[in-house]
């Protein structure tokens, strides 16, 4: 299939290289990662540790620091019990089971440098296991401690993109629209705004990937406060004029926006992306307003109105 009836200069490198879509699969998923399944990769590579466990979930990440706690201390309080349990003074367990625990809690307090005095360490070896355990501690809470802090100061972007693209009416003729929102109540300046859009395309009997960057009315803001609707103008130089939903779904059509701006709370830069596929967009569609005036003359945001769209025919 050829895309387009007239030449056009093509922009192919976007890093995802000329290989066509199969099966309608995303190159780009709606939260900006790339659709890439990989392997060959090693399961743990310890220099990629820290950048592992600053961009995991939050719930992910609170369950290694738990399991990893619960792993020192076991391995702790084997080793006491090793030793000889007898070694801990104040340690009154007479099973297997009880004098385990005695030792797991004692380490607990031990690595924490919490010390309740209700079990101490007698002997040498005892108290060397206990020194080195408390040593331990105080390095993996410095540790912890700097995890969080790269976490939480690591700059994020909370920019919403809509869940659907519009074909809405648009000067004399029609616009490829999508909207996004800022959902933090900082300010994003000078902010930048990319729209490439992806097809499949038969050349010489070989179906290859294009990339074809659309012009936008406006790429470029001083200030985001409001929310920001892009737009597309379809023109006869652009490559959706005159095209229909079937031919966008044949080329397995997918739109790329892609968002870098400055945070004033952070004083740094910020990216972030989206995509839309052929089933992504809406024709003769447009979106509701999301802004408005209330009694004293304030304007008003609405977070909610952002993937409302109404009919327009």
């Amino acid at each position: 299939m050829v895309f387009f009836k007239r030449k056009v200069q093509f922009n192919d490198d976007l890093g995802f290289g000329s290989n066509p879509v199969t099966k309608n699969q995303r190159m780009l998923n709606p939260d900006g990662s790339a659709n890439i399944e990989r392997t060959g990769l090693p399961w743990f590579k310890f220099d990629d540790t820290y950048t592992r466990l600053v961009t995991m979930s939050w719930p992910r990440f609170f369950f290694v620091i738990l399991i990893a706690y619960l792993i020192v201390n076991t391995i702790f309080a084997v080793l006491y019990n090793v030793v000889g349990i007898e070694n801990l003074e104040g340690a009154k367990g007479l099973t297997l089971r009880d004098q385990f625990f005695d030792a797991f809690f004692f380490s607990a307090q031990t690595i924490s440098t919490v010390g309740y005095g209700h079990i101490s360490p007698q002997g040498f070896i005892t108290s060397i296991l206990a020194a080195f355990e408390s040593m331990l501690g105080l390095l993996a809470f410095a540790l912890a401690t700097g995890l969080l802090y790269g976490r939480f100061s690591r700059p994020t972007s909370k920019v919403n993109f809509s869940k659907k693209m519009v074909i809405a009416p648009y000067e004399k003729g029609h616009g490829l629209m999508c909207r996004l929102v800022n959902l933090r109540r900082n300010q994003l300046i000078e902010v930048e705004v990319q729209m490439v859009m992806s097809y499949n395309e038969t050349v010489d009997g070989k179906q290859i990937r294009r990339f074809y960057p659309l012009a936008l009315e406006r790429d470029k803001i001083g200030i985001l406060s409001l929310n920001w609707t892009l737009v597309h103008p379809i023109t006869e130089d652009s490559p959706l004029y005159e095209k229909s939903l079937t031919e966008l779904q044949q080329a397995e059509v997918e739109v790329f926006v892609m968002l870098k701006a400055f945070d004033d709370t952070f004083s740094q830069t910020i990216h972030t992306r989206t995509s839309y596929q052929d089933e992504d967009i809406e024709m003769d569609a447009k979106f509701e307003k999301m802004h408005y005036h209330n009694e004293e003359g304030k304007i008003v945001m609405d977070y909610s109105k952002l993937d409302k769209i109404t009919r327009t025919v």
